[in-house]
Parts: C-alpha cells; structure tokens; sequence
C-alpha cells in the first residue's frame, strides 16, 4: 500500500496486486538471505555447544519447570544433558563440568550464548565480549575458551539448539517422575540410548564417530580436584523458622525470624550464616518444594504442658448423691 502510494504521487496509478507482483523477487530474495546458513564443521575435541532449555513437567504429582542444561560436542554430536531447577552461574558451571566428566575429556573451546550468567557485556563496535568474572574464572580451571555467539544469531550454535529441542521432544514429552531423583535417573538413562541413533545430519552413530575420532582428540581431565567455587545468596527467615533455596526450604533457629542470613552453597553442603556465626549446615536437597528440618531449631517453639493431678468428679466429691435428688423429685 505504502508503495502504491508514493507511485500515485508520482503520477503512476497501479493496483496493489500489481506492486505485490512486482515486489515479490524482491522479497522472496531476502528471505532466502535471512534463513541462509553456512553449516560451519569443527575439528574433534575442539569445541561444545551448549544451552538452557525449559520444560514443564509433573514431578509427585506436582507440575513445576525444569531447566535443563544440554551440551553437544560439535564433532561427533554426543549429547550430554542435565536437569536443574533454576539456570543460575553455578548451575551452568556445574552442568559444564558435569559434561566433561560424561565425555571423559575437555574440549578447546565452550560455545554459548549471551545469558547474563556467562557475559557481561559486548563491544558491537570491536565484537569484544566480556565474560562474567566467576564464568571465566571457571573457564580458566578447565583451561577452556569461552565464545558466545553474536546476539541474534542462535544459529552459530544450531548444534546445540537443535539438541535442546531433541531432549525436550524425546526425553520427556508426555513423561512423569515420582521424584527429582527418578528423573535424572532417566536422563542419564536417556543419553545411553541417544548416543547409538543414526544423526540426521551427518547420517552417522554418534557414538560411533566419538569412538573413531572424537574420544582421543579431547584433553584429559583434570589430574587434580579443582576449585570449589560456593554460590553465596542473602534470604530472610521465614516466620516458621525457614529460609528457602532453590524451592527447597531448610530449617534455621527460630530466634533468627524475620531476620537476614547468608547461605553457601556447594554441589553436597547448604550451609546457613547469621554475619560471622554458623547457624545452621545441611545436606543439599535436590526434591522440589522438600522440607529439611533439624528438629533443635523449632524446640523452643513447642508449648511445654504438665500433666495435671486428676480431678475427682462425682457427685460424691462434691458433697451429693443420688438419693438427695430422688428424694427431691419423689
């Protein structure tokens, strides 16, 4: 319309079908140019994808979300997975590492893309990006690359998306879990029988060229343990004596109610802090919506009874008896 217009401004009267049929090579040209893609094949062991995706599922008859980490070895196409409640810095770190540990060596280069939790900023002028400080940090334990992907470009990594979609589609459609437990238990079920399919792509096991080629270009493992790096989170007590992390609530002395704590977390230990004082450590629970209680923080709230001396209650006791009342009614 808008086309037909400055044309009759310009003296040339044309239908709008007749502009529509003119525009369309036009049009058909950049749409090619948009959805064109250069598929780009990386060298064995020299790069991962990797991606959150979300998926609504019943776990005890509960429906909550599920965010799962996946990883894709770019070579190869082995799939790694790992399911999360939230997609916090350290859920990323310890589905990375966990990836690593699934594929038995370490790749040059991490591929993701420009989640807060990874970067935290980019020159558009220079494409520098640069890095959450406690992503890079993790980054430089693994003695890996950190790339993104430009923003809008989720295709650079289509590996991963692609495998997103494939966990998302296959691995739980239609499922449900009696617990958190029974569900990574599928999962890593799941990956054993995913890796022997037939790609689509390169029409090949993936197992089969992880085998052949994949497996023996990754660097090992670390030889040494590495850095545990806590997540430390600020909550309020709750006034039944609880904080909550990660949908699960664990239990503080009731003399902090409604005052602030710090809470540590590594990959075993919730460890709870009131300023310099530990208050309270407990093992992580990983079931949604569970309830860890030590039974000494709420002692003090239980109301302590004395048994009483029983009470005679007859009539006897109270200086009467039957005959007197019979007597009355007679």
């Amino acid at each position: 319309m808008v086309v037909r217009q400055l044309l009759a401004d310009q003296g040339c009267a044309v239908s709008v079908r007749t502009v529509q049929r003119a525009v369309a090579p036009v049009r058909q040209a950049q749409r090619a140019a948009d959805v064109a893609t250069v598929r780009v094949e990386t060298a064995p062991g020299a790069q991962m994808q990797i991606d959150f995706g979300e998926k609504g599922v019943t776990i005890a008859g509960t429906a909550i979300t599920v965010f799962l980490l996946v990883a894709v070895l770019s070579s190869s196409r082995r799939t790694f997975v790992k399911a999360f409640l939230h997609e916090r810095q350290d859920d990323w770190r310890e589905g990375i590492a966990a990836a690593f540990v699934h594929f038995g060596g370490v790749v040059l280069t991490v591929l993701g893309d420009n989640a807060r939790a990874l970067v935290r900023g980019r020159d558009r002028a220079s494409g520098t990006v640069t890095c959450h400080p406690g992503y890079l940090a993790f980054c430089r334990d693994w003695d890996v690359q950190p790339r993104a992907c430009a923003p809008y470009r989720a295709r650079t990594k289509g590996k991963v998306e692609s495998g997103v979609k494939f966990v998302k589609r296959n691995a739980l459609a239609g499922r449900t879990f009696t617990s958190f437990a029974v569900l990574e238990q599928h999962l890593a079920q799941w990956m054993e029988d995913a890796d022997p399919r037939v790609h689509g792509t390169t029409h090949e096991r993936p197992c089969d060229r992880f085998v052949g080629e994949e497996q023996a270009a990754l660097r090992p493992l670390p030889a040494r343990p590495l850095p545990r790096r806590e997540q430390r989170l600020r909550r309020r007590v709750a006034s039944d004596a609880f904080v909550d992390v990660e949908t699960v609530r664990y239990s503080v002395p009731y003399q902090l109610v409604r005052d602030h704590v710090d809470v540590a977390i590594d990959e075993q230990t919730v460890r709870i802090f009131h300023g310099a004082d530990l208050v309270a450590t407990h093992a992580r629970n990983r079931e949604p919506f569970a309830r860890i209680v030590e039974p000494a923080h709420l002692a003090g709230l239980w109301r302590v009874t004395t048994p009483r001396e029983p009470v005679d209650a007859t009539l006897s006791a109270l200086g009467r008896s039957l005959a007197e009342y019979d007597a009355v009614v007679r």
